[in-house]
């Protein structure tokens, strides 16, 4: 976690140049305030990883000597198949041409997307998969 907390306080420090450089050249004030606003997320990722770098024990990418199966092992548990993320783009796609056509495609498309998200987070509390 120390190299990643490194190459995100460096980033900042060459954003925060860009946008000094930016701001003094272009005058353009929307585009200096998005530029210091990426320093700001930057920094505060790099400090985030480097203060979490310190307490957690090192890492193999921390260790230069390190081999690529030094980091092996399980990653974490994804879901084969499911059918939530169809049901929660139908009512995302209803809800945003609703803003385009008119407010009231929200009631229609608000009981599809909470369908979907309850569905989603409860997938495997029940049917053939509920003990996984």
């Amino acid at each position: 976690m120390k190299i990643q907390g490194r190459m995100f306080l460096w980033l900042g420090v060459f954003i925060l140049a860009v946008a000094i450089l930016y701001g003094v050249w272009s005058k353009e004030p929307a585009g200096t305030t998005a530029l210091f606003l990426a320093f700001g997320l930057s920094i505060m990722i790099g400090y985030y990883l480097a203060f979490t770098a310190r307490r957690v024990d090192a890492m193999a990418q921390d260790n230069k000597e390190a081999d690529v199966a030094d980091e092996a092992g399980e990653v974490g548990f994804f879901a084969p198949h499911s059918w939530q993320p169809l049901s929660l783009a139908i009512g995302g796609a209803l809800a945003f041409l609703g803003v385009a056509l008119g407010w009231w495609l929200l009631y229609f498309s608000l009981p599809v997307i909470l369908i979907g998200l309850f569905g989603w987070v409860f997938e495997y509390y029940r049917g053939e998969s509920q003990n996984q």
